[in-house]
């Protein structure tokens, strides 16, 4: 067991509450099951990933029926009883009304400004499940949606589903109470090597909210691809994102597109944040603009997978001209806090300019309202105040490399922690792993799951850690097939390291909630890698 400030009462409760669901499901008074056909297993309150904080299981439980209301009066609740409404229709063929009526019974969603709701913050809920009704309160619209991909998992698999399933659609009886460990809970998507249209990532963030992620990193610019329009440097869309690793067609997101994807991850909770990588991994904008060159001379576009070898010509005013069009048009764009700026990989680069170049970059994000993000070679310059760094490295990685990190988060600086050998998704599972690279070694489920934020960089305070993410780099994917296959099973084992509380970490029980969650994948059309660490069920 590992423990963090803030979980050692969790820590004292867990075992015991959880003896309790175990013992509260096995009470519940299942109705009998229709002549020939068995009811679908019940779920045992808070058997789910993330694992919740606090369970309290017991009492009948919760049968969603024909008869079933949503109960929503305010905007933000309406906006949460809607997207239930829309994941339990086509299976259940229920009309599931929505009403602003009050009342006892039904699915009664509820934000409260109580004392108890606004101790568990701006994600935190509560899910009650009584004979009469299903309850989720939270202070927030967030904790509403948190509590609904909850109860998503509490109801059998088969709710999923596009098509009328049979039922019973039962909750086990009880009370959770969650929230999370951390606030910064992030998934990247690598659109640059290889482009994923609009419906592509919008079926990613699907995927990554229902684990309850709440930030997503798209990664819109390399050597291969620039995926975003800007007004003031047109080519850069047109002509650098006019191909892609192997040289297929690529692709870019107009500003109308981009605006689509960043309001689809809003109605989801989660909040974009962009990646334009400098000022290395910038072929496609070289290629783009001659005048970005120290010789003036553009480069042709590349298609291979190789790194380091671009760089923005740091001595140029040009350069910053261009910088400052690309952070203004894209800040006005994003809503969210943060805009990554990148910043690994500068091979081509002296550290003199890389330093100066930092200096002159990170004002002109503040300038236009936004946090700078970057990899964490920003640490090997000088950080601006507020900055965050983003820590990729792995077992491999130099002592002076960690070092610098380490000096940086005890001055100030917060960290996002997505240690390669364990939390890219785009590493093999094995060596006969048929997609992904290898170069950070092979990362097993458990090896992804198998370690604790707080502790992973000694000497780092506990307090700088701002919460995980899962890169999924694209080099060897181009579908959407390929990105769920390598990043299930492992993407819900990150999401919960960045939700549930320290001492609800164990292997051997992570891979039994695991495990479960395969039927769900399999109704939401969702393939995987049926990982031998994992007890799969059998299909």
């Amino acid at each position: 067991m590992r423990t963090h400030p803030g979980t050692t009462r969790t820590s004292r409760l867990l075992g015991s509450l959880l003896l309790v669901a175990a013992a509260g499901v096995s009470s519940f008074a299942a109705a009998p099951a229709p002549s020939g056909r068995a009811e679908p297993p019940l779920t045992p309150l808070g058997r789910i990933v993330p694992a919740p904080m606090r369970v309290e299981a017991g009492g009948e439980g919760y049968e969603i029926t024909a008869r079933t209301r949503i109960r929503a009066a305010t905007p933000e609740e309406r906006r949460a009883g809607e997207y239930l409404a829309k994941v339990l229709r086509p299976s259940t063929g229920y009309r599931l009304p929505l009403t602003d009526r009050a009342g006892g019974d039904g699915i009664r969603l509820r934000i409260s400004a109580e004392p108890r709701n606004k101790a568990l913050g701006a994600e935190g809920y509560r899910v009650l499940s009584t004979r009469g009704s299903l309850t989720i309160t939270s202070w927030t619209g967030a904790g509403l949606f948190h509590g609904v991909q909850t109860v998503r998992q509490q109801l059998p698999a088969a709710v999923e589903k596009r098509t009328g399933q049979r039922g019973p659609w039962r909750i086990a009886g009880g009370t959770i109470t969650d929230m999370p460990r951390y606030g910064y809970r992030s998934t990247m998507l690598d659109v640059a090597r290889h482009f994923f249209t609009v419906d592509q990532v919008k079926r990613y963030i699907d995927q990554a909210a229902l684990y309850k992620m709440n930030k997503l990193h798209l990664h819109l610019s390399d050597d291969q691809g620039w995926r975003i329009a800007v007004d003031s440097w047109p080519r850069l869309a047109t002509y650098g994102g006019s191909t892609q690793v192997g040289g297929g067609a690529g692709g870019h997101y107009t500003k109308a597109q981009y605006k689509e994807i960043v309001a689809y991850a809003a109605a989801r909770h989660m909040k974009v944040v962009p990646e334009i990588d400098m000022p290395g991994h910038t072929n496609a904008a070289l290629a783009s603009y001659a005048e970005l060159n120290c010789d003036g001379v553009a480069p042709p576009l590349y298609t291979g997978t190789a790194v380091g070898f671009s760089s923005l010509c740091v001595k140029k005013d040009v350069t910053y001209d261009f910088v400052d069009d690309v952070i203004r048009e894209l800040a006005a764009m994003t809503p969210g806090e943060y805009l990554h700026i990148g910043g690994d990989e500068a091979h081509s680069t002296s550290h003199e300019d890389f330093t100066a170049f930092m200096a002159r970059v990170q004002p002109l994000v503040a300038e236009y309202g936004k946090t700078v993000l970057g990899w964490h070679q920003l640490t090997g310059a000088k950080p601006a105040e507020g900055a965050v760094a983003q820590y990729w490295g792995y077992d491999r990685t130099g002592a002076a490399e960690r070092e610098r990190v380490v000096n940086a988060a005890k001055n100030g600086t917060r960290l996002v922690l997505s240690p390669a050998d364990r939390s890219y998704l785009d590493m093999k599972y094995t060596k006969d792993t048929p997609l992904g690279l290898d170069w950070a070694g092979f990362v097993e489920v458990r090896r992804s799951y198998d370690w604790d934020p707080a502790t992973y960089l000694p000497g780092v305070p506990a307090d700088a850690v701002m919460g995980v993410e899962a890169p999924l780099w694209t080099e060897t994917l181009s579908t959407s097939a390929h990105l769920e296959h390598m990043a299930f099973p492992r993407l819900p084992g990150i999401a919960e390291l960045g939700w549930s509380p320290a001492a609800t970490h164990d292997w051997e029980a992570y891979r039994t909630r695991l495990a479960a969650q395969a039927p769900r994948w399999d109704a939401l059309g969702i393939g995987y890698h049926r990982s031998p660490q994992v007890p799969w069920p059998a299909r």
